[in-house]
């Protein structure tokens, strides 16, 4: 999925507020989106990555991307899920190795599942997002979702067809 160009539903400006204040924002407002609605969250408060992070991991919202706002603070780009996140069957977390490592051991991981089953990979490798794409569409795996985890930190639902 890109992300060039991520159409915003909604802009919560949080900067010059402590945590958990930017998180609490986005719990309030997030509730009255639709599904796959996206609401871009700006903050400058150090902790606002951490608890932005854990909270959708538990709640099936996903954070898209973040970025550096040019006049201070991040922007966080935090897609509606729909409260159930994707269940993995196996996980695979294998943040600091290099390309192709994450591919090499998901292909093993995924060659011992059985049919349909879902493998989550865990990755921080820069060029893990093209490589990922290439190499589902050149074999049976279908992605079922991407998500950034932690600041450059990728999660991708990986099933075996």
């Amino acid at each position: 999925m890109s992300h060039q160009n991520l159409q915003t539903n909604v802009t919560l400006d949080m900067r010059g507020l402590s945590c958990p204040a930017p998180l609490l924002g986005v719990k309030r407002i997030i509730n009255d989106l639709q599904h796959e609605q996206i609401l871009m969250l700006m903050s400058d408060c150090p902790g606002t990555s951490d608890d932005l992070f854990a909270w959708s991991e538990q709640t099936g919202n996903q954070v898209l991307r973040t970025e550096a706002i040019a006049d201070g603070g991040t922007a966080y780009y935090v897609r509606k899920g729909t409260g159930e996140s994707v269940r993995a069957n196996v996980v695979l977390d294998i943040r600091n190795v290099v390309c192709p490592g994450p591919i090499v051991e998901a292909k093993k991981l995924l060659n011992g599942m059985a049919r349909n089953e879902v493998l989550k990979l865990i990755s921080n490798c820069p060029g893990i997002h093209s490589d990922i794409v290439d190499w589902a569409t050149a074999t049976n795996v279908t992605i079922l979702d991407t998500s950034e985890i932690a600041a450059d930190v990728y999660a991708f639902f990986l099933q075996k067809s």
